[in-house]
């Protein structure tokens, strides 16, 4: 059950990816991404009430201490992860982003290695060596990118990483201290916590002179994908969440992240005319055989 319900979560995210990439023609402006990405979150608090309500009832809303705490540091490393994304991008490292994304998918293994004694494999670590260099041919530096990578930006590709891999992070440690919390009671309140934070970061962003209208506008014309992105987001952490109670941080989290960087390959070919360069091809080719080696070899 843990790779279906992988799987689902992977589909669910490349999704993701088609509608950010749809929305980005209309929220060129930082405050626009900030604010579709606050409404964003808002739509998956409505979203995983509804879940929380048909998984258990309103009973199911009162959680313990410790599963609140879980779920803030689930929802705080998801605004930090949307907020140093966007800020790399306008930095133009965009090619770099999904480098250190996959890096980080090592916070999660390091740290369930330490507080779970999760067994990393001989084949898990020659599997991910051969992810990590697929990932970086397929994100190498390319005409894309033609300024320098300054420390200031290098800070923000650690700080991308590094939240995505805490907020993974907090999916396998909400399964091992739940408590007997619904898993949809974990994503409810970790999309309260990541809503109230964006919702705050824009709020402080506001430019008193020009107002809202221009990212209230950006919203307007992209509301459908927004709403898509939303529903695409929650099934991406639930059906992750749920995997995670069936594979280990090494198992789970470079699988997602591998198959992910394969579709999101043939996504942006099939559906954005971008060419698959021999770069890619090969990148493919590796993160294809890395996930062989880590799920199917056994030594």
């Amino acid at each position: 059950m843990g790779y279906l319900f992988s799987l689902i979560s992977v589909f669910a995210c490349t999704t993701k990816g088609f509608c950010g990439k749809k929305i980005s023609a209309y929220t060129k402006e930082y405050r626009s991404a900030m604010l579709s990405n606050s409404l964003r979150m808002l739509i998956c608090i409505v979203i995983g009430a509804a879940f929380v309500i048909f998984d258990g009832g309103f009973s199911a809303f009162a959680v313990s201490g410790k599963v609140l705490l879980i779920s803030a540091l689930s929802g705080i490393m998801t605004s930090l992860l949307v907020i140093s994304w966007l800020f790399s991008v306008r930095r133009g490292a965009y090619m770099m982003v999904d480098v250190f994304i996959t890096l980080g998918v090592m916070v999660p293994i390091v740290l369930s290695g330490i507080f779970f004694k999760e067994e990393i494999r001989l084949n898990q670590i020659i599997g991910l060596i051969v992810l990590f260099s697929a990932t970086f041919i397929m994100c190498s530096y390319n005409n894309q990118i033609k300024t320098k990578l300054t420390l200031s930006t290098f800070g923000l590709l650690v700080l991308t990483g590094l939240s995505n891999g805490l907020a993974d992070f907090s999916q396998k440690l909400f399964i091992k201290e739940s408590d007997g919390a619904l898993v949809s009671a974990f994503n409810f309140y970790t999309y309260v916590f990541s809503a109230f934070t964006l919702i705050v970061v824009f709020c402080l962003s506001i430019d008193r002179k020009k107002g809202i209208g221009e990212s209230v506008y950006a919203v307007k014309k992209s509301y459908i994908y927004i709403i898509i992105m939303a529903i695409a987001l929650f099934a991406t952490s639930y059906f992750k969440t749920l995997a995670a109670k069936h594979l280990s941080a090494a198992e789970l989290y470079p699988l997602n992240q591998g198959t992910l960087l394969i579709l999101s390959a043939f996504m942006s070919a099939i559906f954005f005319g971008e060419k698959i360069k021999p770069k890619c091809v090969i990148g493919i080719i590796l993160a294809f055989i890395g996930l062989i080696i880590m799920n199917v070899l056994n030594f």
